[in-house]
């Protein structure tokens, strides 16, 4: 019996945690990066991934499609996402923003023609972002440990729990038949790419150790996304204090979590991208 696409990156995923929390017992000690050395390497294989790979096909895919065509191509996914968006956003008790997100779905899966025209942003519908992972956190689970899982990115130990439940729902990913699935998996993992692009010249600008700063923008980003822009002063004082001596021991300057492509690479979520 031949292994699902799905269900060889859980597979993955599971074993690349349990290898790095086990890796935990030798680490440098740091409580907000305790297995960095593990981290390290994982960030080197997908750094190396994306240059060998997806970066250079996200490239020739910007370059070759016009502009309203990869929005389409936002769009319909972001579609897709709005779904479950609205399921994490009730589990979290937010109820009018849940109804929002199925008024998204319902609107562009309609008149929006499968979610390739954004027609619900325009009616003045919010797009939202929530997962598992935020779901986790809003319930009171603590981060954990921040891990680099290959390919999908930077974690944390309670968001990659949210990542395997991301997975097992996303209807993409889970999509008959194979070969259908497979391309569409492709096509979303390049477009996300494509739409994270601008972003690489900020980080490779900004930071003179680029794992520290991507690893800061990640945690700082998600503290945000579960507060709803708004965290808790004791949580944000206690982050900044945290924050500040690895940074400085990086040399690296203080990173701006909306710069930074911190999403995962199969499964990101991207904002539809607006035409000017």
């Amino acid at each position: 019996m031949k292994t699902t696409l799905p269900a060889r990156i859980k597979s993955v995923t599971a074993a690349v945690v349990a290898v790095g929390l086990l890796a935990g017992c030798a680490s440098t000690g740091n409580p907000k990066d305790p297995i960095e050395g593990f981290n390290r390497a994982m960030f080197a294989f997908n750094e190396g991934l994306d240059s060998a790979i997806i970066k250079p096909v996200a490239t020739g895919y910007e370059a070759v499609l016009p502009s309203p065509v990869r929005t389409g191509v936002t769009n319909f996914f972001s579609n897709i996402e709005d779904l479950f968006i609205g399921v994490n956003n009730l589990l979290q008790g937010k109820v009018p923003e849940a109804f929002s997100d199925l008024g998204r779905v319902a609107i562009n899966t309609t008149i929006g023609l499968l979610g390739v025209i954004d027609f619900a942003s325009d009616a003045g519908l919010e797009k939202h972002d929530e997962d598992f992972g935020q779901t986790f956190g809003r319930w009171g689970v603590g981060n954990g440990a921040y891990v680099v899982i290959p390919v999908f990115g930077p974690r944390t130990v309670r968001d990659t729990v949210g990542l395997v439940l991301d997975v097992a729902v996303d209807p993409v990913a889970n999509h008959n038949p194979k070969r259908t699935r497979d391309l569409a998996l492709v096509l979303r993992l390049v477009n996300d790419r494509a739409n994270l692009l601008p972003a690489d010249k900020v980080v490779e600008e900004a930071a003179l150790d680029k794992y520290s700063y991507v690893r800061d923008a990640y945690l700082q980003r998600r503290r945000s996304l579960i507060h709803d822009g708004n965290p808790p002063r004791e949580l944000e004082a206690n982050a900044e204090q945290e924050d500040r001596p690895a940074t400085a021991e990086a040399g690296a300057i203080e990173p701006r979590a909306e710069a930074v492509p911190a999403e995962p690479l199969l499964v990101a979520r991207t904002e539809p991208v607006e035409e000017k």
